[in-house]
């Protein structure tokens, strides 16, 4: 919890005051006995009825005094703990922003939102009540020990004996259940896990009329939670039996010492009163310091977890100016270089002048230096590639094995790129490694001339408009979902992207247009018009490179060669990544990547593949079998 105490910065203030108050409240109990002692010597003793009045009087004030302190504790206390677990929330989140999908893969989306929600609940309770009574509970236990030896030191060695044998009590308890708690946040993790994935694939669920297997399974992991939230409940739960004993066979011992002192003529019986309330108030804050410890040891738990999330490298670094500067430099430096080497040349050639005289020779070495410029200019005026893959290879965490192995190929500006396989081939993961979304293992991805992890993150995304696999809406409305790919995009930019995507139908046929609600998950859309719309969204962007990744695989073959044509209609210098199962979508296509096992086994156009890829072949007689011959 230390690591993540920077988080009450701005609320020092609070912090200081809630303890101090809850001190203040503490004082005035602590003379509540003192009080009561003189009503009971100096008043009820002597039937002083004046006397009792006005020290009732003054303990109507203390009480009024300890209410308003209370109060005014439990304010500042909220306020810290609030402020407290804002801003830890908000850092965690931007931190998991952060994450390359290597460490999302790795962290696991549950326990990430355990994390976020019920851990961080945790850390606020244990914040609040440790500002509210982790000093007002030992002040109010040191106190009534002080108190009682200045009434009676024979009687006050209880509390001497009392106080080191329940706190040794209590620190055994808490070292037992601390590792308990952090058990039983994992094992929440998992049923959060089980529930999740029950919601999300309900529709399949009922489908195979699975509703009793997948209840026994939820079952069996919450009664392990249950399980494990019982034994750590006994365990605490030992707190208050054992502190209440301790306590009861002191008080036991105090008032047969405190009786013997009165008998003795040593103490009078408004003292024993006042050192038998002491032992009371002792009492009452052990049970409060009980459940304190309970939620401070849930509280360290929870802090322990979100500090382990932060502890997560993000996986990917992007670059700073630094690095751009430093490309500059060296940019320079090799043209200094390339100009002293010419200089050079030119000198070693009059040199050797002498010695060249015939006129073949001199006429040949004419011709092979035109050819050597030819070629040089012919170098310099070719474009260079918009996306390369030099000699690839990654794996995913989870996995030993290579998802791509030895990738190498190079995509000209503006040319259309299928990229088909069978399912697990791995066509996403390439797709992936173009805008780094996880980072290679081996070889380089060059994007424009440029490792893709020598790119600042907002310049290297600019050029991409994405549209994954599974198709995302977020809840809003259909503009707010659009404007993702360009904030500053008109309606009639809009809509001529929502026509490209062949989406106009589904905005037509709602009555608020643009203004239509869209629900959580893009729940109130069929598939296929959420795929449409975030193709949508991807135009509005007007990338550079834009990514098809099986995007279209909810739609009709009409509707999917619409969106090809128009796809095919838009800026010749964009470059298209169209991943698909479907040969008919990829078959216009400038270049055909055929992937098999992590391996390209195919590139060229569709003519290409069917004369010389077996596994293209196969793929396309096996969605036309009638163009098979014979």
């Amino acid at each position: 919890m230390k690591n993540l105490m920077k988080y009450i910065k701005g609320y020092e203030v609070q912090s200081i005051l809630a303890p101090l108050f809850k001190l203040f409240e503490a004082l005035m109990d602590l003379l509540v006995p003192i009080v009561i002692a003189r009503i009971i010597d100096n008043g009820i003793a002597t039937d002083n009825n004046a006397y009792i009045w006005k020290y009732f009087w003054f303990l109507i004030l203390l009480a009024a005094l300890g209410l308003a302190f209370s109060i005014t504790a439990q304010w500042f206390a909220a306020n810290a703990s609030v402020g407290f677990a804002t801003a830890l929330r908000k850092d965690l989140f931007s931190h998991i922003q952060s994450f390359s999908y290597s460490a999302l893969d790795k962290a696991g989306t549950d326990t990430l939102i355990t994390r976020m929600t019920s851990d961080i609940n945790l850390i606020q309770n244990g914040v609040n009540m440790a500002l509210r009574l982790l000093l007002r509970s030992p002040f109010i236990v040191i106190g009534a020990m002080i108190m009682s030896f200045t009434i009676d030191v024979k009687c006050a060695l209880v509390f001497a004996v009392a106080i080191p044998l329940l706190s040794l009590a209590v620190a055994a308890i808490m070292y037992a259940t601390i590792p308990l708690f952090k058990k039983t946040q994992a094992t929440l993790d998992e049923v959060l896990g089980i529930t999740r994935e029950n919601l999300k694939g309900v529709r399949v669920i009922r489908a195979f009329c699975k509703e009793e297997d997948e209840i026994e399974s939820f079952d069996e992991k919450n009664e392990e939670l249950t399980r494990l939230n019982e034994f750590v409940g006994r365990i605490s739960a030992l707190m208050n039996p054992i502190t209440f004993l301790m306590v009861n066979v002191a008080t036991i011992f105090l008032i047969k010492q405190g009786a013997l002192q009165v008998s003795a003529g040593v103490l009078k019986q408004g003292d024993v009163v006042a050192m038998y309330n002491y032992m009371a108030q002792m009492i009452v804050e052990l049970i409060k310091f009980a459940s304190l410890v309970v939620i401070i040891n849930k509280g360290l738990a929870g802090a322990k977890r979100v500090s382990d999330v932060f502890d997560i490298d993000p996986g990917i670094e992007y670059s700073d100016d630094i690095v751009e500067a430093s490309g500059k430099g060296k940019a320079h430096s090799s043209a200094r270089k390339t100009s002293k080497n010419a200089v050079t040349g030119k000198n070693r050639l009059l040199a050797d002048k002498q010695r060249l005289r015939e006129e073949k020779s001199r006429e040949e070495k004419r011709k092979g230096k035109r050819s050597q410029k030819e070629s040089s200019d012919e170098s310099n005026n070719r474009k260079l590639p918009v996306v390369k893959f030099d000699k690839v290879s990654f794996g995913y965490n989870t996995s030993g094995d290579e998802a791509v192995s030895d990738i190498s190929f190079e995509i000209d500006k503006g040319q259309t790129v299928g990229v088909i396989g069978a399912t697990g081939s791995g066509k996403s993961t390439l797709m992936n490694l173009i805008p780094r979304f996880y980072d290679v293992t081996k070889g380089q991805v060059i994007v424009d001339g440029k490792n893709v992890k020598d790119y600042k993150k907002s310049e290297l995304l600019s050029k991409f408009g994405i549209v994954p696999q599974k198709a995302v809406l977020f809840e809003g409305t259909i503009r707010d979902n659009l404007l993702w790919g360009n904030e500053n995009a008109t309606d009639d930019e809009l809509m001529e992207a929502i026509e490209l995507a062949q989406a106009a139908e589904v905005i037509k046929g709602k009555d608020k247009g643009l203004d239509t609600y869209v629900e959580q998950n893009g729940r109130n859309f069929s598939g296929g018009q959420k795929q449409r719309l975030t193709i949508a969204r991807a135009l509005v962007r007007k990338p550079e490179i834009l990514i098809l990744d099986d995007s279209a695989s909810a739609l009709d073959y009409a509707t999917d060669a619409k969106l090809r044509a128009a796809i095919a209609g838009l800026d010749e210098d964009m470059t298209v990544f169209i991943v698909s199962q479907r040969t008919s979508s990829i078959r216009n296509a400038d270049v055909i990547i055929v992937m098999d096992d992590g391996d390209i086994v195919g590139k060229g156009t569709h003519d290409e593949l069917m004369k010389n890829c077996e596994v293209y072949q196969e793929i396309y007689y096996s969605q036309f079998p009638e163009k098979r011959e014979g």
